[in-house]
């Protein structure tokens, strides 16, 4: 097994802002949109996976960030590294697995509201080689924010190593638990069932969750939105953010306090990135300390600016964008 270089703490002088943990790879994108994905001619390669998306997002904001993750050993996995490094993402804790292939992601682009993706990680990814073992806890604990997904507690080890993460914090800071329903992705007739007592194991740790209407009925088994915010807290967190699509965000805190905020209307060129750019720039919004409402604005804002355009990882937003086009009449 190859191990992360956390025989020695590599926790650095100043914590990171966020640290998030999970699924990368790359994305393989059609360059022509309308098209079914059989008659497409031309593609683009970016970099993917929720995760690694969010800590970009967060990068683009300024924010100190790092992905916990792994690849195959080839060059998919090289190009990785080297663009998580390329966007300001400290990718140390990035490594190798020489068994399984760095998985790859198509897509087909039907705006406003189609985006079929083919997700190809068999036999098995490598980001769920994921260990405990492996794992730099000091440096998951003293980040100000760790963020986690539900997909990485849908096999071993990852599933271990997810929870162990997510012990050590000790609900320290902010630790936030993307939903992150992917269905295909678990095992059994019944995937929704045998996801759900992880789900809620994971939820007793996180101080914040995140997800849409379908990610919240598997963790909670309610599908109304105030129901599904009133579950998640119910179920340990101090935050619920719940998307609604087209009807914008439901945000409500364990404190009384609550937002619900409308969608940034754009022109959408592919939605698939929006929920990322939503998390980095949510985390960036916690870490300034800025209400409910003024965060889940400005998340929602760089998610529309993302689903303007083409790609996930490289059309994040920076700052002046989104404060641009919160400034819009």
């Amino acid at each position: 097994m190859l191990h992360s270089p956390v025989a020695e703490s590599s926790v650095p002088p100043h914590p990171y802002d966020l640290v998030t943990m999970g699924r990368t790879g790359v994305d393989i994108y059609p360059l022509q949109t309308g098209v079914p994905l059989a008659q497409v001619e031309t593609f683009g390669k970016f970099l993917g996976g929720s995760p690694a998306n969010v800590a970009v997002a967060a990068a683009r904001l300024g924010r100190r960030t790092a992905l916990v993750s792994r690849t195959g050993e080839d060059p998919f996995g090289d190009y990785i590294r080297e663009a998580l490094r390329g966007f300001g993402v400290d990718e140390r804790w990035v490594t190798p697995v020489h068994r399984y292939p760095t998985p790859v992601t198509f897509c087909e682009i039907f705006p406003p509201d189609d985006f079929p993706l083919y997700f190809y990680r068999q036999p098995k990814a490598p980001d769920l080689e994921i260990a405990a073992d492996e794992l730099d806890l000091d440096a998951i604990r003293a980040a100000r924010i760790f963020w986690m997904t539900g997909t990485g507690l849908c096999e071993e080890p990852s599933r271990g190593a997810t929870l162990a993460a997510l012990a050590a914090r000790a609900k320290a800071g902010t630790t936030v638990f993307d939903l992150d329903w992917r269905p295909v992705f678990w095992p059994g007739e019944d995937p929704m069932n045998t996801a759900r007592p992880y789900y809620a194991e994971a939820l007793a740790h996180a101080t914040v969750a995140v997800g849409n209407l379908d990610e919240c009925q598997v963790a909670t088994g309610v599908r109304e939105p105030e129901a599904c915010a009133l579950a998640l807290l119910d179920a340990g967190v101090e935050l619920a953010v719940v998307k609604q699509g087209p009807k914008g965000v439901l945000a409500v805190h364990r404190d009384g306090t609550s937002a619900e905020v409308p969608p940034v209307p754009v022109e959408v060129v592919n939605g698939l990135g929006a929920g990322d750019a939503f998390g980095g720039a949510l985390c960036h919004g916690l870490l300034a300390g800025w209400d409910l409402e003024r965060t889940m604005r400005y998340a929602n804002a760089a998610g529309a600016i993302v689903a303007s355009r083409l790609a996930c990882s490289s059309a994040m937003p920076t700052e002046a964008e989104v404060e641009d086009l919160l400034a819009r009449p």
